[in-house]
């Protein structure tokens, strides 16, 4: 750096912005987030955010129509409206959890004791299904009545069919706005307090092109603060 050369202020990451925003408005608590590593400005790393913006756009969209009922979601341009939204927050829920798990299996995002990290996501993609299924079975229209038949063969030929009617919109009701969506809630998390607990996990060693080993090579701590923009 020259001189007269003024210095560059490090770049920072969107969490690191609205920490620095909030703290004059609110106090730092266990829920702020840490320093987000070098490694975290890649866009893969942002599945998992928008994954829980998700979650949380279908649960408000939900509360509403679960307030309002079926006659309001389907006859009414502003039940429609909440309706749609719930609708496509879910498509995109799935769209980036899908690609949040495949990308967090490719680079071993269980390594360095993450193991419960990876399971509790697993296990909330596994509980996200039913959820999503009992919604489009709770429509209260054709669609659900066709998807409601072919659904119990189903489940009768593996012996399901006996404690989950899927014929049943009380029971799949209840499954939608109250036992699954509490089930989710809790992994959910869950899932993130480990993340906060152990960190993100970082990239995995990548071999140059030469042949040679960079194994030995210092890595950057899971949580060292970004200290300027990655090439």
């Amino acid at each position: 750096m020259s001189a007269g050369q003024a210095p560059t202020t490090p770049a920072r990451t969107a969490a690191e912005s609205r920490r620095e925003d909030r703290v004059d408005v609110a106090p730092r608590g266990p829920l702020e987030p840490l320093p987000s590593p070098v490694f975290a400005r890649s866009w893969l790393y942002l599945f998992g955010a928008a994954t829980v913006g998700a979650l949380v756009v279908i649960v408000a969209s939900g509360l509403v129509l679960a307030l309002k009922g079926p006659l309001w979601w389907h006859f009414t341009g502003v039940g429609r409206f909440f309706n749609s939204i719930h609708l496509w927050a879910v498509e995109l829920f799935f769209f980036v959890i899908v690609v949040h798990l495949w990308a967090k299996f490719w680079t071993a995002a269980w390594r360095e004791g993450r193991a419960g990290v990876w399971v509790t996501g697993a296990i909330g993609f596994l509980a996200a299904v039913p959820a999503a299924l009992t919604g489009y079975l709770s429509q209260q229209n054709l669609d659900a009545q066709w998807l409601a038949t072919h659904a119990k063969d189903a489940f009768n030929s593996i012996g399901a069919g006996a404690f989950f009617n899927v014929t049943n919109f009380g029971q799949m009701y209840s499954y939608h706005v109250i036992v699954l969506p509490l089930a989710l809630a809790v992994l959910a998390l869950a899932h993130m307090r480990l993340v906060r607990r152990h960190g993100l996990a970082p990239p995995l060693a990548v071999e140059p092109r030469d042949g040679s080993s960079n194994a030995g090579a210092p890595a950057d701590p899971p949580h060292a603060p970004s200290t300027g923009p990655v090439a």
